[in-house]
């Protein structure tokens, strides 16, 4: 049994891993939003335990590795669904007998297509952007697992101002795919209603 059989349309299917692509990428901007601060507070150490502060740390990257995955295959999920969308509505414009729902309906599929590029693009400039900032924060969890120490702690300073720029860069890149998610739902959802003609 399809799932179009049990009433879930394509286009129901795309705005429901376009929500759940957008809300993994909001997700995990939180979640780097919170690595960094854990990394702000470690390079700011003034006593305690390191052991611990690292603990902390690693918990993060590993959040963050997940999430990243999560965002990643959030993203091909999109690019699957709207794929098989995009194909079968292109067929299905051979079906129509009324020249303007035929006109209409291409005209809709024409800028579907434009939100989805600019919603993908997005999606995989953020993407883009974890990788670096997961590797350079991986780095820094291993130099300070072997390097328990004062030594250590202010050479984390030196990469805190790195790490941030990238984060901050990683996270309005996710802004921007949020902003162009919305917009991609918007579109899909404005166009569910046929034009009487």
């Amino acid at each position: 049994m399809t799932r179009e059989s049990l009433g879930h349309t394509k286009r129901d299917e795309v705005v429901n891993r376009v929500v759940r692509a957008r809300d993994s990428l909001e997700s995990a901007k939180g979640h780097f939003k919170t690595a960094l601060y854990t990394f702000s507070a470690t390079s700011d150490f003034n006593g305690g335990s390191l052991k611990t502060h690292y603990l902390k740390l690693k918990q993060e990257l590993e959040t963050s590795s997940r999430q990243a995955q999560e965002v990643s295959t959030r993203i091909r999920g999109v690019e699957a669904v709207c794929a098989a969308l995009f194909d079968e509505w292109e067929l299905e414009l051979a079906e129509y007998n009324n020249r303007q729902l035929k006109s209409t309906s291409k005209q809709q599929l024409k800028q579907a297509r434009q939100h989805y590029k600019r919603l993908i693009i997005a999606m995989h400039q953020a993407e883009a952007k974890i990788s670096p900032v997961i590797s350079a924060f991986k780095d820094q969890v291993l130099f300070l697992k072997h390097n328990l120490n004062a030594q250590a702690i202010s050479s984390l300073h030196q990469e805190l101002r790195t790490i941030g720029i990238d984060i901050a860069l990683l996270i309005k890149a996710m802004e921007n795919s949020i902003i162009e998610a919305n917009a991609f739902m918007d579109c899909v959802t404005e166009q569910k209603a046929l034009p009487q003609g």
